[in-house]
């Protein structure tokens, strides 16, 4: 009977010792799992990545909408610069850049055609003034029954086809420039000046002295950039959040300036790249911006307060978001979590509160990578 209970005995302390030992090998494996998220530094470590601390903070971030853009002028700001009747160039000193005010000459042109129109004119117009007096004179005697009907019907039709005639010639000198009251005193003149149309800019010049042009050909270019306004291209699935009078942020390509724009149109168009123009004013003009420059925008959308970390305290790692909480500040202990990051704005994100993480949780403001480094090489070892 003594033996029964020594042996039950003896089973006993085995069973309660492969007890201990389970719960010794479950315990191993939980503080393996909690540990792989989990770094402690030393105090030299902390004092040498100057580690820092703070708390998650509401803070207003702006509901944004990014697009891409290019600067660019309204059409009436563009001009095109041609000669309206053919001619060689006689002389022109503009080169690209130089900026001109409008009625300014920027080009002599010469052709004999000039000659020859100012020659019509003055022929039409001595015979218009001869057909008038003519005319004047018939209807004179027409009252007295005098001269016959037919004679005054011929002597307005002379008044009537020779005044068409200078009428026409006349809008002609007008299109060249010639003053036809200068013309009637006698001032022919074997050349013509292209004035400026417009102040502004010149950007293209595709002529040179002796060249002919035809009255198609394209002389210069001249731009007005006092009115620059921002073309955006916002994609169809955020064009409805935009609205008349929505603040744009701009930031030129390679500059670090900001600048501000307003909606002024929105498109009504979908373009095969599936983006609708949005036109916006600039608020404050520029001289040394130029057409055709590209620039990042964002659309503010309005405002709400969310919980928000700089975004130096974030770290990504394959393509997650991370955040080091302290879990013991004596010890130096800090775990990394996971988190959901929302919309970014002047260097601070959006996060969303999850399990481990709340509004007095302390989080490692700078030193972050630091952390992530000391871990994975924890976890290499």
């Amino acid at each position: 009977m003594n033996n029964y209970r020594i042996i039950i005995a003896i089973a006993s302390i085995t069973l309660s010792a492969c007890s201990d030992k389970t719960t010794e090998v479950s315990n191993q494996e939980t503080n393996t799992i909690s540990d792989s998220n989990i770094v402690q530094l030393t105090e030299a470590q902390t004092k040498t990545i100057n580690l820092q601390l703070g708390k998650i903070e509401p803070r207003a971030l702006s509901n944004t909408i990014k697009a891409n853009g290019q600067l660019d002028v309204p059409p009436q700001n563009m001009v095109t610069v041609s000669a309206t009747l053919g001619g060689f160039v006689k002389h022109t000193s503009l080169l690209q850049g130089m900026r001109v005010k409008k009625g300014q000459i920027i080009a002599t042109m010469e052709h004999p055609d000039y000659i020859q129109l100012q020659q019509d004119y003055l022929e039409n117009k001595s015979k218009l003034d001869f057909y008038e007096a003519e005319l004047t004179r018939q209807q004179e005697l027409a009252k007295e029954n005098i001269n016959a009907t037919k004679t005054l019907q011929e002597a307005q039709s002379n008044y009537q086809g020779t005044k068409a005639k200078v009428d026409g010639l006349q809008s002609k000198l007008k299109l060249i420039n010639i003053n036809a009251d200068e013309l009637e005193k006698g001032n022919i003149r074997n050349t013509i000046n292209i004035y400026a149309p417009i102040d502004g800019y010149v950007t293209q010049v595709h002529v040179n002295i002796g060249k002919y042009v035809n009255p198609t050909d394209v002389l210069f270019k001249i731009v007005d950039t006092k009115h620059l306004h921002a073309e955006v291209f916002v994609f169809e699935k955020d064009v409805l959040k935009i609205k008349i009078g929505q603040k744009i942020r701009l930031q030129l390509t390679n500059e670090s300036t900001e600048r501000t724009a307003r909606v002024y149109l929105i498109g009504r168009e979908i373009s095969p790249e599936r983006t609708v123009s949005v036109h916006g004013h600039l608020e404050k003009e520029d001289d040394n911006l130029l057409p055709g420059m590209y620039f990042s925008a964002l659309f503010e959308s309005g405002e709400n307060e969310v919980p928000s970390l700089p975004e130096e305290a974030i770290v990504n790692f394959e393509g997650k978001d991370y955040v080091f909480v302290a879990r013991d500040a004596s010890n130096r202990e800090y775990e990394m979590i996971e988190i959901s990051k929302g919309v970014c704005e002047s260097g601070y994100c959006e996060v969303t509160l999850q399990s481990g993480l709340d509004m007095s949780s302390e989080i490692v403001m700078h030193g972050s990578y630091d952390l992530l480094s000391y871990l994975k090489n924890k976890e290499e070892e």
